[in-house]
């Protein structure tokens, strides 16, 4: 299934689920609903199971080859510490934008999906400092995998990862069994993610069919509500490449509008990597710069994904009715800084880091289901947002080294 015919196939998705979900609401009788719920349903819980399967391990080896390259990145030295600096600085602000929007906009408050359910409310009473250490540190690395526990994989993966890169010979037969290892659960992941228009079909169907089209209200409000804290931190980002580089942000946005353009329209910031590699040394940026900051980027330092990483965590909560403390919210900060870290360029790789986000706080996983339906429409934005987030960061590193060259003709 090709990029393109995948959009497609999604679109016709969406269409095809309100239709279906509609026609159930409006034609069926309850018994009849309550059956047709059931499969809707089905598809995506399917789709949800197959992520289930496939996290511990694409986390794991993901990291551990992640780490073993950024031996690169230690011998670039100073370049290489300015540039993850930004990156965690980025993810912050980001994370804190998707925070505050929506907190202030509440988008999920009314839909009160958990009426007649019983819903496990986070208790703080968890939350301690020694109770965050226990929890971090794997007893078992077969139990953490066995339980998803993505927290202490990550711990575990980046001990692997140190240690490797301090032996004399960087232990090559594991890091190739590391890679080669990576490279199958992405392809896994690839096979999984052409069974989301079916998971999409069944998201929309079975929540149309439930709540009807007004829903679509709701959908409507979360996107729209989204894309207007993406574009605060557009307008971040933007404001601190003309702080950094001055006037030549304009040429740097001409040379990133195609590729944003690309990356919004495939739902894939890979997609826009060689335009950006071809693009940015003509605005004066070096290559050697660029070629080291942008495969840097596209694991350290989405943007877009982290923005939309707590605002759909949030948003699903307040369509449950569960209430994060201040606390919490913090510890979700934290933990998304960390596990988002994990499956950079893993497709559709924000479902897997909400889907673990919820079940550290002791929420059903299938609740991520609220937001299948209209993910790919989101995808698209916080892509694009990927491609300009790296660009700058590109653009601010040049500057901090005092290399940005003369523009190319």
């Amino acid at each position: 299934m090709k990029k393109g015919n995948l959009a497609l196939y999604v679109l016709l998705a969406m269409i095809l689920g309100v239709a279906s979900g509609w026609a159930s609401h409006q034609f069926l009788s309850a018994d009849q609903l309550k059956t047709a719920v059931m499969l809707y349903g089905l598809l995506t819980k399917i789709f949800i199971t197959l992520i289930k399967m496939i996290i511990a391990p694409l986390v794991l080896f993901t990291l551990i080859a992640g780490i073993g390259h950024m031996e690169d990145a230690a011998t670039v030295g100073r370049v290489g510490v300015k540039a993850l600096g930004w990156f965690l600085l980025m993810s912050i602000v980001s994370l804190l934008i998707g925070v505050f929007m929506v907190e202030w906009l509440r988008p999920g408050v009314g839909m009160n999906l958990n009426v007649g359910e019983a819903v496990t409310v986070p208790s703080t009473a968890g939350f301690t400092l020694e109770a965050f250490i226990e929890h971090l540190i794997p007893s078992s690395i077969i139990k953490a995998m066995a339980d998803n526990e993505i927290l202490q994989i990550v711990v575990f993966a980046v001990f692997v990862g140190t240690a490797i890169s301090m032996l004399e010979k960087k232990s090559p037969r594991v890091m190739e069994l590391a890679e080669e290892a990576s490279s199958i659960m992405l392809k896994v992941t690839e096979i999984v993610m052409k069974f989301a228009p079916f998971a999409i079909f069944g998201a929309l169907a079975r929540t149309v069919a439930e709540q009807g089209l007004p829903i679509l209200i709701t959908y409507a409000k979360f996107m729209g509500e989204f894309y207007a804290a993406m574009g605060i931190l557009w307008a971040i980002l933007i404001a601190v490449g003309f702080l950094f580089v001055g006037g030549r942000m304009l040429k740097l946005l001409g040379v990133i509008r195609d590729p944003a353009l690309l990356a919004f329209s495939t739902a894939s910031s890979e997609a826009a990597y060689p335009k950006l590699l071809a693009g940015l040394p003509t605005v004066g940026i070096p290559r050697k710069i660029v070629s080291f900051v942008l495969p840097l980027g596209y694991s350290f330092n989405l943007d877009g994904s982290m923005i939309y990483c707590t605002f759909a965590t949030l948003f699903i909560a307040q369509a449950y009715g569960v209430h994060f403390t201040t606390a919490q919210i913090v510890m979700m900060l934290f933990l998304l800084v960390i596990t988002s870290k994990g499956i950079a360029g893993v497709p559709r790789a924000s479902l897997v880091v909400i889907m673990a986000t919820l079940t550290y706080f002791g929420l059903p996983a299938e609740w991520i289901a609220l937001v299948i339906g209209v993910d790919h429409l989101l995808d698209m934005g916080r892509s694009a947002t990927n491609v300009l987030g790296n660009s700058v960061a590109s653009a601010v590193i040049a500057r901090w080294e005092g290399k940005l060259e003369d523009e190319a003709a």
